[in-house]
């Protein structure tokens, strides 16, 4: 095996303990050098393991991501002044066999991949990175436990027969929190409860009046009084949390407002973009790395010829939950690009895998913006449709031709001139009009036919029978509706069925 370095260092490290191994491969030599020791995890003994490890003139450096135990150690390792090249692995990369594993043999093993270039190493953020990253995923470990506490308030609510959560979408809105804190300072009249609704809600007093009729006691006042002031030092911690992540990504600020062009991304998706993957994505040759990075892109396992799993790996879930979020978020939209992949994915694959395919684009999407410095630029919701006009006839063709339509396609030129529509046929009289949406056959260009005497508007012209009825094999009803609110009815025995 070629060896890549001539000197390096493996390190297995523990809460306590690290295994340090040093090989070197003398020149003209087949056997190298081996130097092991083992030192304590104290910044005292860390600082005495860097010492050794410069006496051994050692530059590169391996080490496995073991839980947080590996932060103290990159922490001493990692200043410029002692230019050493860290390398942190993936355990899963450096797996010993069964049998054959102590801290000894992990540490010259990890020496020996290393030496030989058999090891990539794992994404490492900036001390500036890792700062904004502490902030975000402190605020989504805050939310959570506001989440648990308005689940806590929901189920005492249950308790004393409030049924509350089954008017109110949010019981801790404005009118929520609004009834909540009156009950806790001893209001107890449904009537002056109802009363509190604000907004939509004020349309809902009479079943806000039988949802607030419950039992209330000394106890669940406590609990209530208790569960809110939980809820409202939650809420100052989460305010101020986002006071301090906006000002330490203020010079940023710019990327985050491009980044928020994206549909269904918040301020809060674009500042966890730039804690989790930075604003220099030189560790990512492509978008394909970052999203395989994040844990978005389909697996890959095969065997024999055939795919056992496209299961997406675990990835940065951090990320990957918030990108899930916004890809539900954005299936909600109009005429949104977006949304178009979302139902285009979900068609074949389902709603979640629709969901992660929505937020592996949103990714791509962000990487591109943040390396090249562009902005979302939305394509629309027919996008598909434009992309390929001639396989969407086909597929539209085909629709109708499963559900009993002769259909014959003739393309739209410049030089086509669209029959001129006469007045009689563009405003029929208000009494041949029909209900419904006002005709848009004018518009488009085309002669009006929903003031003939044939059947729904939504039906072709045909004067001899109904196609829908024709091929149900029973008498046309939509030519007998037509003559119900028609002023010169026809004889309904004129029509064939």
């Amino acid at each position: 095996m070629n060896r890549i370095y001539r000197r390096c260092a493996g390190l297995d490290i523990h809460k306590k303990s690290i295994s340090a191994c040093v090989r070197i491969q003398p020149r003209g030599q087949q056997e190298p050098e081996i130097h092991e020791a083992v030192f304590g995890t104290f910044t005292a003994e860390l600082e005495n393991l860097r010492s050794w490890l410069k006496q051994h003139k050692v530059k590169h450096i391996a080490m496995e991501s073991t839980g947080v135990y590996w932060i103290p150690v990159w922490n001493v390792l990692e200043a410029e002044c002692w230019r050493f090249h860290l390398l942190l692995v993936n355990p899963a990369r450096v797996r010993a066999i069964r049998g054959h594993k102590t801290d000894r043999i992990d540490a010259a093993r990890i020496a020996e991949y290393l030496q030989e270039g058999r090891l990539s190493g794992s994404f490492v953020p900036s001390p500036r990175m890792r700062q904004w990253r502490d902030m975000t995923r402190l605020r989504v470990h805050l939310q959570q436990d506001r989440n648990r506490v308005i689940n806590r308030i929901g189920g005492l609510l249950e308790k004393a027969n409030l049924k509350l959560g089954s008017v109110a979408s949010n019981i801790v809105g404005k009118t929520g929190r609004a009834i909540l804190e009156a009950i806790a300072q001893g209001r107890s009249k449904p009537e002056y409860l109802a009363n509190l609704a604000v907004g939509s809600l004020r349309h809902k007093k009479a079943e806000l009046l039988q949802a607030l009729n419950g039992r209330y006691t000394e106890h669940f006042r406590w609990m209530l009084q208790q569960l809110l002031g939980e809820l409202r030092w939650l809420d100052g911690r989460i305010a101020e949390l986002d006071a301090r992540i906006s000002d330490a990504l203020q010079p940023h600020a710019d990327l985050i407002r491009r980044l928020c062009t994206i549909p269904g991304v918040s301020r809060l998706t674009a500042w966890t973009l730039i804690a989790e993957i930075g604003t220099d994505l030189s560790e990512f040759p492509d978008a394909a790395h970052l999203s395989s990075w994040a844990g978005l892109s389909p697996g890959n396992e095969e065997s024999a010829g055939k795919r056992k799993s496209g299961a997406t790996s675990k990835g940065d879930r951090y990320l990957r939950r918030l990108l899930v979020q916004d890809a539900w978020a954005v299936s909600h939209k109009e005429n949104c690009y977006l949304t178009a992949v979302f139902y285009r994915t979900a068609h074949r694959r389902g709603l979640k895998k629709a969901a992660v395919a929505v937020a592996h684009r949103i990714l791509v999407i962000a990487y591109h913006i943040i390396r090249d410095g562009t902005e979302y630029r939305e394509r629309g919701g027919d996008y598909f449709d434009r992309k390929d006009p001639a396989r969407t006839a086909l597929r539209l063709t085909r629709r109708l031709e499963r559900i009993g339509f002769d259909v014959v396609l003739s393309p739209r030129t410049s030089a086509t001139v669209m029959p001129k529509a006469t007045s009689e046929q563009t405003s029929p009289t208000p009494s041949k009009r029909r209900r419904g949406r006002p005709c848009k056959c004018q518009e488009r260009g085309i002669p009006c036919t929903h003031a003939t005497p044939t059947s729904d508007c939504r039906l072709p012209a045909i004067p001899d029978h109904c196609p829908r009825c024709h091929k149900w094999g029973i008498p046309c009803i939509h030519v007998r509706k037509h003559i119900l609110h028609n002023d010169s009815p026809q004889d309904p025995s004129d029509t064939s069925t």
